[in-house]
């Protein structure tokens, strides 16, 4: 069994565990609010979130070159475009399934070892980020503090995307580039299921 194989293997099973962790379907805060705490733990408490923003950081490095930032900072301005939406009123059709599919998606760019321009990677991401931001922009004008809330959400997503980086380019060093894709085939199966539970 190949190093590669194996820390391939052990993500995708920590992946697969993860199912257990609660999945954001509501996505509300609760009648006592939060703040700038709150914001900073809710991206790490649903599974969709968390792989999604993982997957994120992984596809931006596996494009390389100016995706490397690019993706993951217009994935973050969309989701606080979307938040500022919810914010105002305007509705979105299909928010949970967009929250979930983007799951799906990011894996099968992943597995796939997609390659598109950084343009178009950043509008693809930024997509499925107003969906993300527009779920727990809802949930802003319940909190005790809304600044601090989205700014503690904000940080934590940037965060995620900077460990899917870093991931990805310790894998590049100590790993076959297949290895990559066991990790995004693993990605996809978790967002499969979690569509599945719909």
């Amino acid at each position: 069994m190949t190093r590669a194989f194996r820390l391939s293997f052990a993500f995708t099973l920590a992946a697969v565990a993860l199912l257990g962790a609660p999945v954001a379907e509501a996505h509300l805060i609760g009648e006592h609010g939060a703040g700038f705490e709150a914001g900073l733990l809710h991206p790490l408490s649903g599974l969709d979130h968390l792989l999604a923003m993982i997957a994120v950081g992984i596809w931006a490095a596996q494009l390389g070159g100016r995706a490397i930032w690019a993706v993951p900072c217009a994935f973050v301005g969309c989701m606080v475009t979307g938040g500022v939406l919810a914010v105002a009123g305007v509705s979105l059709p299909l928010v949970e399934p967009g929250i979930l599919g983007s799951v799906l998606l990011f894996g099968l760019l992943i597995a796939s070892a997609a390659r598109v321009p950084t343009v178009v990677g950043m509008a693809l991401v930024g997509l499925f980020a107003l969906f993300h931001g527009h779920a727990h922009g809802t949930e802003l004008p319940e909190a005790v503090n809304p600044a601090l809330y989205a700014a503690g959400f904000v940080i934590a997503t940037a965060f995620l995307h900077a460990v899917g980086l870093g991931l990805a380019l310790m894998i590049g060093r100590v790993a076959p580039k297949p290895a990559l894709r066991v990790i995004g085939g693993g990605i996809a199966a978790a967002g499969v299921a979690l569509v599945a539970a719909l």
